[in-house]
């Protein structure tokens, strides 16, 4: 399955250099990654810290996954865990899904309430709305706020110890990693927290193996 991934702002040749080694990393077999940069134009948000930042992105990625090859790819990814233009586009050349939208599904499932975190306040308000319009909201406890920069997203130890003092009294047995280009350490210890963009990759994997069909409205809220 041959994927295409958008950031969902400008990020340098380093940062994007990394978040393609993580999709390398955790692309099952058949599914293959390639991410491309939003764009480094003055429209385009290099962080995502308001309502405002969060739709400019959001038109931004629906305009770029509008001009994605259907003869290159076979379905879009967008790199967010907000999953910006999921949702059902006569124009999208092909079928768009939602790391949010897969890791949540498969949460539900199996019957799990779970939490998350965010970065900040907006990207918390944002998620627990996109959970609602999955028809989920019921399952989700709450959005804990980590108080971070966007620089720290590849600081792990600072996001593992942000993660650690946030989800500290939560009853929910799972916990989903409010980013899509973050690192989650495996521990024991619960709660769990998910790694939604592995999460996505596997089903997405799942979806290869059954040899199962992507439509392009496929994407329509529940």
């Amino acid at each position: 399955m041959r994927v295409r991934a958008i950031t969902p702002i400008h990020v340098d040749a380093g940062e994007l250099a990394r978040r393609q080694r993580r999709y390398d990393t955790l692309a099952p077999p058949g599914v293959c990654v390639h991410l491309d940069d939003l764009g480094d134009g003055a429209d385009v948000p290099r962080a995502l810290e308001t309502v405002d930042d969060i739709r400019r992105s959001e038109a931004l990625v629906r305009a770029q996954l509008r001009r994605t090859d259907p003869a290159e790819y076979e379905v879009v990814l967008p790199d967010c865990v907000l999953d910006p233009a999921v949702d059902a586009d006569p124009d999208q050349p092909v079928p768009v899904l939602g790391i949010l939208r897969l890791a949540t599904h498969l949460l539900a499932a199996t019957g799990q309430r779970f939490a998350a975190v965010a970065r900040n306040r907006a990207i918390a308000d944002e998620l627990a709305r996109k959970v609602a319009g999955y028809g989920l909201g019921d399952l989700l406890t709450d959005v804990r706020v980590l108080g971070l920069e966007v620089s720290q997203i590849p600081d792990d130890t600072a996001w593992a110890g942000a993660i650690r003092r946030a989800v500290a009294g939560t009853d929910a047995p799972v916990v989903i990693n409010g980013c899509s280009a973050v690192e989650v350490a495996q521990r024991d210890e619960r709660p769990r927290v998910v790694d939604p963009t592995a999460a996505a990759l596997r089903m997405l994997g799942l979806v290869g193996d059954l040899d199962l069909l992507l439509s392009t409205l496929g994407s329509r809220d529940e």
